[in-house]
């Protein structure tokens, strides 16, 4: 089922069409109300009726994650607080927090946008959808709650944590969807086992995941111990929270919702435009929104951008997997190395589980990289050889996908603190 046929089965020129009048409107809007956006255009010669192409996209100024911090709380809201129906912020632990807002104008493009997302996903009326990310100034879980209202799930908006009473909603209340991030999700399979539960017995058919960075390999190990289908979902406070895009049935890439947002992959070094297929950071631009409208958002997650249509029907534009983030890349002996690059090695291999870490430590002058992997209970032995050859085979692989000798340590089954958000992948000791 397609939610919205006229906007997600557009012709691509047609598309293109409503994203530049969109553009050039948002443009003019930014310009009259927000003193940030009219000085950065001032300080570029830039005005709006410069916009006459959506390459001009390029011309504008970017925003970041800083600017937002920098004019904390509402110096980059284009409307008044009394205009606002609804505020949401990030947690804030590493400086002041992001703070957007929403009007209720806003609100509605959220709903709409989230139940196109899901409904993509395939989410139908009459499921029992439950959501276990956190409530509260988090997007996430407000963002598909109401989303999955508007297209007749029933929600159960049973949050974070407590994770025994999880499994026992899904067993009484019949739940068919799963909403969350994906290590939290693994762990919830955990738990279910450890209280003689087989996952895969429960009624739970759809994940809609997002929150984290993970690998395909990941969502592959969630559908074999749940039984269900795991899909992937994006987005971001700054720009609107979860809703941006998601993926169909296909599994093979995530529809952008382009009528509401112009999504650009750039180097991050350079700031040139990357080819479609080839990664480099998603740049996003909000087109309607009208709180915190943001102009070329630097989201700092690489992926790539494919513009063929889907066989699904829908001709948006399609965000690859997110391979990791240009901010938790870690640069070891010059070599560029992301997390989602070890997990997909580690779930590749049989014998370990999907819970690590990654501790970057220095010794003299040399950066070196400790990979803390989980066994498998399943094969958690106290034979020290066959502990040892298995540590071999993830050194191995490892340095054939990273060129990188690392060391792997391995750890007994459930050592690694679980987390009910996302998950802490990398432990830096060099400061």
């Amino acid at each position: 089922m397609i939610w919205d046929p006229t906007n997600e089965c557009r012709p691509r020129e047609e598309i293109r069409a409503l994203q530049l009048e969109r553009l050039q409107a948002l443009v003019q809007y930014v310009y009259e109300r927000v003193p940030f956006y009219r000085q950065a255009m001032d300080e570029r010669g830039l005005r709006p009726s410069d916009i006459r192409t959506l390459d001009d996209v390029r011309l504008l100024p970017m925003t970041t994650k800083e600017d937002f911090r920098r004019h904390y709380p509402f110096g980059l809201f284009a409307v008044p607080l009394k205009e606002v129906v609804r505020l949401h912020a990030s947690s804030g632990t590493t400086g002041k927090p992001v703070v957007v807002g929403y009007t209720r104008r806003d609100m509605e493009t959220w709903t709409e946008v989230v139940a196109r997302m899901v409904t993509c996903a395939g989410v139908e009326e009459g499921d029992v959808a439950q959501v276990v990310f956190s409530y509260g100034l988090f997007t996430g879980g407000f963002g598909l709650h109401y989303g999955l209202e508007r297209v007749g799930a029933t929600v159960v908006p049973a949050a974070a944590g407590n994770s025994k009473r999880h499994i026992m909603l899904m067993q009484d209340f019949g739940t068919t969807v799963l909403v969350g991030t994906p290590s939290y999700v693994l762990h919830l399979a955990e738990v279910a086992e450890e209280e003689g539960i087989d996952p895969r017995s429960l009624p739970v058919r759809l994940g809609l995941f997002g929150g984290e960075a993970s690998s395909r390999e990941m969502l592959r190990e969630i559908e074999r111990r749940w039984g269900m289908l795991a899909t992937d979902n994006y987005g971001l406070s700054e720009v609107m929270g979860p809703g941006v895009s998601g993926e169909c049935q296909y599994q093979d890439g995530q529809h952008i919702a382009e009528d509401h947002f112009l999504v650009e992959i750039l180097d991050p070094a350079t700031g040139e435009p990357c080819p479609p297929g080839v990664p480099g950071e998603v740049v996003i631009t909000t087109l309607t929104k009208e709180a915190v409208p943001v102009l070329r958002y630097r989201t700092r997650d690489i992926s790539s951008i494919n513009y063929e249509p889907c066989r699904c029907g829908r001709t948006s534009a399609r965000l690859g997997k997110i391979q990791g983030r240009t901010d938790d890349m870690l640069i070891i002996r010059g070599i560029n190395v992301f997390p989602s690059q070890v997990e997909s090695v580690l779930m590749d291999i049989e014998g370990v589980a999907p819970h690590y870490q990654l501790v970057v430590s220095r010794r003299g002058f040399l950066d070196e990289l400790e990979v803390r992997v989980e066994v498998d209970e399943r094969f958690f032995t106290d034979r020290f050889r066959e502990l040892e050859e298995l540590e071999e085979k993830v050194v191995e692989r490892l340095h054939t996908i990273l060129q990188l000798k690392a060391r792997v340590r391995l750890v007994e089954p459930h050592s690694i603190e679980r987390s009910e958000g996302k998950a802490r992948r990398i432990i830096d000791l060099r400061q």
